[in-house]
Order: structure tokens, then C-alpha cells, then sequence
């Protein structure tokens, strides 16, 4: 979910928008841009302004990075220091961009590229999109010249010319194009040209990265392993004892990008990447609930490390435990502003790293909204970095969401700019699921007691369309002696507290949809798209047909021995700015937690547990079963309300 997450953008927030950035204050620093979406959004409009030199530069200015001339390794946090300065003034900012020759000449001033994504601002930017920004008063020493150094000495010599200097920090990741820190002063707003570092160039832009595992299918006996690298020829994953399995390799380009003709979107226009070459390959002849070690790439290009993996367990098989969130996209490690921070993400991918480390989570679910690049291609390469600890090592399976697919005439169900005009491409290219084709995004699978079903909310849902059609049918297929749990999977939910400025559920698809879950007694149904958790009753059109009682241990208990509806859970928690509640929730709604964080579910044959897990605690923050059969028994009775 972002700003502006269903329908089209009011014609009056553009303006209020346009007029609004005028009259805002000189830059703030940057601590305060984290917390503030109105920082974040005069940062990401930097990419604008006629790019001029400032008057009078100091003739001592030079921009150091602590590479000691070598070029640059798959990761880093490199030292910055800006030394010569004469008047250190709050304005002095560093940017970080790529590739080094990305255009600074002016452009139109135009913010509406930016209210495409949610951004009302209206402000002058550069050309091209700087990837990372901070002010030289990140250093807290530099406004009153700490590190002091001195430009020009006399013949005996006394200094005669007094300079300042600044140290700041930037993680930076392999994403194969060179880079250029670039410092300007005037601001965000109104950028001058002081200095630049010169091109600093990846040690080897080929290196295999980011490789993340998926299921293939409900067997559990192969795993889809994709990963990028600056190498369009064929690599390979060498898994298991000896086994090898080459690389099919893709890519896109700005072409395969979603525009409208009066105004370029962001993807086709000033925050395109080139993405490299996308490698995917199929691990086979493997066996259900068992761990290998793999590792990827050529002798040409360099190999990864060596990664342990598990297979997740088949279908039909007793037990199964998963992870599940939502919106969760990424933040930088550093101080750095960029475009679209969604702060909880660290925390979320820190906790449930652990989670994995005990051995214990079978697969991950991240249903929608996945890194919120929005047509900044470049924040792949830093979403695919921070998820690697968690999906090199488990199946990660995902769903679309809106910020990955919605653009105008795109044929999305919802014609807003969300995606930035990626319009699905960057998403299915990395995330290559088990799905019906090309932008048909929807799939199912069985994971031990489990049936999954993941459909796309961003796609035609309406009844006979083929994505209704398919759902219909792969519902009223399912074996619950095999898989006795059916889970249904989306992006934007059916119930939802929070009010927004536009609505959170489109009573259309509720209309439309619902009445499947029902009808084929779907037990649990997890979406994301609201920043935030929180559970229901068992509910059917509004209506408790069905409440929980407490066990022994005082965790709320659904029978579905004597089915009633599905329970909702929004898992939207994954890393964006959260959403609140009001004060007095719906009947439905039993509980509600606005905090980062993740589910946690355990199934059994005849028992599912979830937990709602703090990312900062990891603290359960609610919990709940869902019973049937020989658990069933040993529970109070359900409660039906007529």
C-alpha cells in the first residue's frame, strides 16, 4: 500500500501538492527525514533542478573515499570525508549516484512525476536519481569546523587559509554501475555543483548475488534458485553431492517499462537501473524436509559462498511452520536519505533471520508490496541484499502487490501510478513463481497440511474472469485428506479498521471473492496492503458467524470442526510506516496491533497456531488456533452468533 492505494489520484491532492512545496522550509537535517514522510518526499525530488555551479567554490574542496584506490567490493560502508571547505554552511549535502555519467543537465520542473508515487511535492530535481543523500551535518562536527585542516600555508609556515572538513558514511552494494559522490550546497531544493569524487568501479561487476529460493511445486523434490549479476551468458547452481544445473538468464529494459505519453513515469524516465541479468535454475532430485548446500555463479565470473538450505516439506506430509508478511521493502544501513524508506524493514529481516537460524521455519510468505522500488530500479539490488540471509536459506514465495503492478493503461483492476510504471516486469523477472504465465501472477501450492492459494488482487478478480475462473477451480479441487488447512492468499484485504484517504477494501472484490472462501470452506485467509495486523471473527459479509473461546493457556480457539468462515489476519506489518486503528474497532475486529512485525504459523494435521510476532522483541503481541478433528475435541465449543 502507498499514499495513494486504490483508485485514481484526486485531481486536488495534485494541487495541493504543487502549491504546498513552495512554501516549505529550508532542509531539514537528517535525522529528521527518516521520520518524516514530507522529508522523504523533498529528497526524492532532488532529481529536477538545472544542476549549476556554486559562486565562488573553495579552490581547497576535495572529496576523499576510504577505498585506498581500490575499486569497490560487493559491499561496503565507505568513509566519505569532504576536507577544504571555508564556510561550512547547513546546505552542504553529498550525493551518491550511478552510473558516474548520469545526466546533470536541467530538466522540467515538474513534481508530478513525483505525486506517481505518493509524493505531493513540487520541487526542482536533477536529471537522474541520486541512490543516497545525506548533509554534511551528519558529521556533527562540521558546522563548527572540528576537524579543521588548513588549504594554503604562507612561506613560513603559518596557515593562511583555515579549512573544515566532514566525515560521512554509505553502504553501498554491488549493483554492477559505477559510482560518484557528488557534494552540492543550496540543499535538496536548490543544488549547486562544489565537487566530484570521480568514478569509483566495482571490483567485479559479474559477481553472482542476491540468490534467493523458491518452490516449484507441491512436491518438494526441486527449488527454483534465481539470482543477478552483471553476466547475460548461462551460469550455474552446484548443489547436493556433484549435481549441476545451468541457468536459464533474462533481463529487462526501459522499453518493457509502463509510461503514459503527456509524462514519462519514473521507470522509463529519471530513476531507471539497468538491472543486469537475472539467472534462474532448478535444483532437482531432491528430497522433502532435507537440508543441501549450493553454490552459484562460473569460473568466468567468480562463485558464491557456500549456503545451506532446506527443503520445505511435501504436501500431505504431518507438520508444517512458515513465516508471512507484508509492505516490507527496505532501509538503508546507513544515515543516508533515500527514495521510499520503510523503516521497520531492518527489524523484520533481522528477527526473522533468527527465526531461521533455529531450524524450525519450513518457508517464508511476502504477500505484496515487496520492495518499493517504484520505478527506482536501483533499490532492487538493496532489497535483494537484505533479504538474502532469509531467502538463500528457505523457500520465498511472494504475491504482487500494487506497488509492484499498478500503472495506467497497464490493464491493472486499479488504475493508480503505484508501481512507478514497472507495471509487474522488475517483479516476476525476480520472483519467479509457480504461476499460471507471464502477468498472470496467481498460483497455488501444498506445503505439508497446507493449501496455499495466492491470487492477485491487482489483476481481474471479478466473477468468470480467468484469475475467478482458476480460483473456482483450484478450490473445488482441493484433497483435505491430504491437505486438511486451505489458506488463501492476496495483497489487499477484505477487512480492514484503518481508514485511509482512500479506501482500504474495494467492497467490489469483497462482493466478488468472499463468497469462494466461504463456499469451499477456506480456514484462514492472510492479506497485507495495511500497515498494521490485526484479526477477525470467523467472518462472512460483515457478519460473526463464528467466535473463538479460550484453552487452557487463554489462547483464542476456533473450531472448525463445525465450520462457520474464514478468519482474516492482516499481516502488513513488514517494514512501512505503520497505520493506526481508531479508537472503537469493528465487531469483527478481535484484535489489533500496530507494530513492525511478522505471523508465525505451525500446522498441524488437526492444529494451526499463529503468532503475531513483535520484530523488535520478538514478543507474540496475539495468537490464536484454529482446531478441527482430534484437537477439535479437546476444545471448548465454538460460539455461533445468529
Amino acid at each position: 500500500m502507498g499514499f495513494f492505494s486504490s483508485g485514481v489520484v484526486p485531481p486536488l491532492l495534485v494541487l495541493l501538492g504543487l502549491f504546498g512545496a513552495a512554501a516549505s522550509p529550508s532542509p531539514p537535517p537528517p535525522e529528521m527525514l527518516h521520520g518524516s514522510y514530507a522529508g522523504k518526499s523533498e529528497f526524492r525530488t532532488v532529481n529536477r533542478k538545472e544542476l549549476q555551479s556554486c559562486l565562488n567554490p573553495s579552490p581547497y574542496l576535495a572529496i576523499n573515499v576510504s577505498t585506498g584506490g581500490a575499486p569497490l567490493p560487493d559491499e561496503a560502508l565507505l568513509e566519505v570525508t569532504v576536507a577544504g571547505v571555508l564556510r561550512p554552511d547547513a546546505s552542504d549535502w553529498v550525493a551518491m549516484i550511478t552510473p558516474s555519467n548520469s545526466s546533470v543537465s536541467g530538466c522540467p520542473l515538474s513534481g508530478v512525476n513525483y505525486v506517481e508515487t505518493g509524493d505531493l511535492a513540487n520541487l526542482p530535481l536533477l536529471c537522474h536519481y541520486p541512490v543516497k543523500a545525506q548533509y554534511l551535518t551528519s558529521d556533527p562536527g562540521y558546522m563548527g569546523c572540528k576537524n579543521a585542516g588548513c588549504g594554503k600555508r604562507d612561506a613560513s609556515g603559518a596557515c593562511k587559509a583555515r579549512t573544515c572538513a566532514a566525515t560521512l558514511t554509505f553502504h553501498v552494494v554491488n549493483f554492477r554501475t559505477d559510482v560518484e559522490f557528488v557534494l552540492f550546497s543550496g540543499g535538496f531544493k536548490t543544488p549547486c555543483l562544489l565537487k566530484r569524487s570521480g568514478a569509483l568501479r566495482f571490483a567485479n561487476p559479474s559477481s553472482p548475488l542476491y540468490g534467493h529460493l523458491s518452490s516449484t511445486d507441491s512436491k518438494a523434490t526441486s527449488m527454483r534458485l534465481t539470482w543477478v549479476s552483471g553476466d547475460g551468458n548461462p551460469q550455474q547452481v552446484q548443489y547436493g553431492d556433484g549435481k549441476s544445473s545451468t541457468s536459464e538468464v533474462a533481463t529487462f529494459t526501459q522499453e518493457d517499462m509502463c509510461s503514459i505519453s503527456v509524462l514519462p513515469s519514473p521507470a522509463k524516465d529519471f530513476g531507471w537501473h539497468d538491472p543486469g541479468y537475472i539467472h534462474s535454475s532448478v535444483m532437482t532430485g531432491l528430497q522433502p524436509s532435507q537440508s543441501y548446500s549450493y553454490r552459484y555463479g562460473s569460473d568466468s565470473v567468480g562463485w558464491s559462498d557456500t549456503i545451506k538450505f532446506r527443503t520445505p516439506p511435501a504436501a500431505g506430509s504431518d507438520e508444517l511452520s512458515f513465516v508471512i508478511y507484508g509492505d516490507m521493502g527496505k532501509a538503508p544501513l546507513d544515515p543516508s536519505v533515500e527514495h521510499y524508506i520503510q523503516p521497520g524493514s531492518i527489524s523484520v529481516a533481522k528477527a526473522v533471520a533468527k527465526e531461521i537460524q533455529t531450524g524450525k521455519i519450513d518457508s517464508i510468505f511476502h504477500i505484496g508490496d515487496i520492495s518499493y522500488a517504484t520505478g527506482f530500479l536501483v533499490e532492487w539490488d538493496f532489497f535483494l541484499h537484505l533479504i538474502t540471509p532469509l531467502a538463500s536459506q528457505v523457500s520465498y514465495m511472494t504475491a504482487i502487490g500494487n506497488h509492484e503492478r499498478d500503472y495506467a493503461n497497464s490493464a491493472s483492476v486499479y488504475v493508480t501510478p503505484d508501481s512507478g510504471g514497472e507495471c509487474g516486469v522488475a517483479y516476476e523477472s525476480y520472483f519467479p513463481m509457480p504461476a499460471v504465465s507471464k502477468d498472470k501472477p496467481w498460483y497455488s501450492i501444498e506445503q505439508g497440511s497446507v493449501h496455499f492459494i495466492v491470487m492477485s488482487t491487482e489483476h481481474e478478480w471479478s466473477e468468470k474472469s480467468e484469475q475467478y475462473n482458476w480460483m473456482d477451480e483450484d478450490l473445488s479441487s482441493i484433497d483435505r485428506s491430504r491437505t486438511p488447512w486451505v489458506i488463501f492468499i492476496g495483497h489487499r484485504p477484505m477487512y480492514s479498521s484503518h481508514g485511509g484517504i482512500l479506501p482500504n477494501v474495494d467492497s467490489n472484490f469483497v462482493a466478488s471473492v468472499e463468497p469462494l472462501l466461504l463456499n469451499y470452506q477456506v480456514d484462514l485467509v492472510f492479506f497485507g496492503h495495511v500497515h498494521n495486523y490485526e484479526r477477525t471473527c470467523a467472518v462472512y459479509q460483515g457478519n460473526c458467524n463464528g467466535m473463538p473461546t479460550k484453552d487452557a493457556n487463554g489462547i483464542d480457539v476456533y473450531d472448525n470442526s463445525n465450520y462457520t468462515a474464514p478468519v482474516h489476519a492482516i499481516v502488513g506489518a513488514g517494514g512501512f510506516s505503520l497505520d493506526n486503528f481508531p479508537n472503537n474497532g469493528e465487531t469483527w475486529s478481535l484484535s489489533r496491533v500496530s507494530e513492525f512485525g511478522y505471523a508465525r504459523v505451525h500446522a498441524t494435521r488437526t492444529d494451526m497456531l499463529v503468532q503475531f510476532v513483535n520484530s523488535s522483541t520478538m514478543e507474540v503481541r496475539d495468537q490464536f488456533r484454529i482446531v478441527k478433528g482430534s484437537s477439535a475435541k479437546k476444545s471448548p465449543s465454538l460460539i455461533i452468533q445468529q
